[in-house]
């Protein structure tokens, strides 16, 4: 009796001599809620580690074993970016391909009518360019909602470098015919064909001018498991005068009538952050060309400090490029004098604002 009641439990049904088969069944209808976990076709990045007992003198040793046997010449490690015979000319139809940022800060700037802003300092790390896929030979097995998908093509984006001997051997594998060490990030960007890039190539904050406007997405903060005060802003009841166990509590859902359920939509507690969101049309108002920053618009960038952040040129219609940007990407040394370059429109402190005369 109990062996039957807990077969019923776990799932399993018993046929024949004793042959057990267990049934999942998984919705593959519409989710009410997005998925938390990484899809089952995410490679293995990290290997399992284990305590070597190694001295501080053989891991030095074997990585740098390691690196010569991974396949990179040390002169390859880091590529420079030369454009290819076949530049292709701008067009605003055109999509460039992004870079990937951390977000490290909020910092007000004034303008020099005496307007303060609050901008997000974006630093873009060591990107290169891993991969280019063309348009008939990307299948994605997560289709985006791009526009023409079909006409356009994949550049894979890595950042920041790793020790290949911390990753298994099918993540690192995707690294081994682009020139390039192993990256900690990758991501995916959905690019037109004439703006290709070569492995290898480097993307640093020039592939972006001051002025122009950029489109950034993240994963918002994970907050957990919160009500509705703190999840959708409702206010509660008094705390001192009225009624004494609702004072954070949702009250009435309005499912009633005919149907007595709860309608799609109600606001209810529930997990609060770690979604994808984007922000758009944020105009760059600073670079500093030195350590790769990038000052844009709003303090309202999705994610923590720290967090990773995908930027790319904007969508919208008003707001995209109306010059020719680098284009596929900026190749060779900054012309300006300084690391730091400044929109028109922003008082620069570094340059003088009081000038006094000899009487």
């Amino acid at each position: 009796m109990m062996r039957s009641v807990i077969n019923q439990f776990l799932g399993l049904r018993l046929s024949g001599n004793c042959s057990v088969m267990v049934t999942q069944v998984r919705d593959k209808g519409h989710l009410s809620r997005p998925r938390q976990r990484n899809p089952q076709w995410f490679l293995r990045k990290e290997i399992t580690k284990y305590n070597d007992l190694m001295t501080a003198e053989n891991k030095q040793f074997v990585n740098e074993v390691g690196t010569d046997n991974y396949g990179v010449k040390k002169d390859n490690l880091v590529k420079t970016a030369e454009p290819s015979a076949n530049e292709a000319v701008w067009t605003p139809n055109l999509r460039r391909c992004g870079v990937i940022a951390r977000k490290i800060g909020q910092y007000p700037l004034w303008l020099k009518n005496g307007e303060r802003i609050r901008t997000t300092l974006l630093q873009i790390a060591d990107n290169h360019v891993i991969k280019y896929i063309p348009p008939e030979e990307y299948l994605p097995a997560q289709v985006p909602t791009v526009a023409n998908l079909h006409k356009r093509g994949c550049i894979l984006v890595g950042s920041e470098t790793t020790n290949p001997a911390l990753l298994t051997k099918e993540y690192a594998g995707i690294f081994r015919n682009s020139g390039v060490l192993p990256k900690k990030n990758l991501a995916r960007f959905i690019v037109s064909p004439e703006a290709q890039l070569e492995p290898g190539t480097p993307l640093s904050v020039n592939h972006f001018r001051i002025g122009d406007f950029v489109d950034v997405r993240g994963k918002t903060v994970d907050h957990g498991f919160q009500g509705v005060v703190k999840r959708h802003g409702f206010k509660g009841m008094p705390a001192s005068h009225g009624v004494t166990k609702t004072h954070r509590r949702a009250g009435n859902i309005g499912g009633g009538g005919e149907k007595g359920r709860v309608w799609p939509g109600t606001k209810m507690p529930g997990h609060m952050g770690n979604r994808w969101r984007k922000i758009k049309g944020l105009r760059v108002w600073r670079i500093n060309s030195k350590y790769n920053v990038m000052w844009v618009q709003g303090s309202s960038v999705p994610g923590p400090t720290g967090g990773l952040v995908y930027i790319y040129d904007t969508i919208l219609p008003l707001r995209r490029n109306k010059e020719a940007p680098p284009f596929p990407t900026f190749y060779g040394e900054p012309q300006q004098e300084g690391d730091d370059v400044w929109y028109e429109k922003v008082h620069n402190f570094k340059s003088e604002s009081i000038t006094y005369e000899n009487e």
